[in-house]
């Protein structure tokens, strides 16, 4: 198990999940964001079934900023309940990882 995570967020298509990914990026929060356009959501959300288009964000960074990113995501999310889903990294290619690191700021 390494000290990066991956955290998952779906975002409306068009350009939130653009100033999202850049908010995180340029603080600090995140080392890199990468923007999936095109997939489709279908969800239960206050007693119906929906099915919408979204972009995924796959989020890099290190466990001690995931509170603050999460926070941070929250705060400029226009979801009223934003996906944020942590996914462990068990391992992976030593320079990349390293790189990861180093790219993000701070410690909570």
């Amino acid at each position: 198990m390494t000290d990066v995570v991956v955290i998952l967020v779906t975002a409306p298509v068009g350009d939130a999940g653009e100033r999202i990914a850049h908010d995180l990026v340029s603080s600090g929060l995140a080392a890199c964001v990468n923007r999936v356009p095109g997939i489709r959501s279908v969800y239960r959300w206050e007693g119906r079934v929906h099915d919408d288009g979204e972009d995924l964000l796959i989020i890099k960074t290190v466990r001690d900023r995931v509170d603050a990113l999460t926070r941070r995501v929250l705060q400029i999310h226009p979801y009223q309940v934003p996906e944020v889903v942590v996914v462990p990294v068990e391992g992976g290619s030593a320079p990349y990882l390293d790189w990861v690191r180093g790219q993000v700021v701070g410690d909570g």
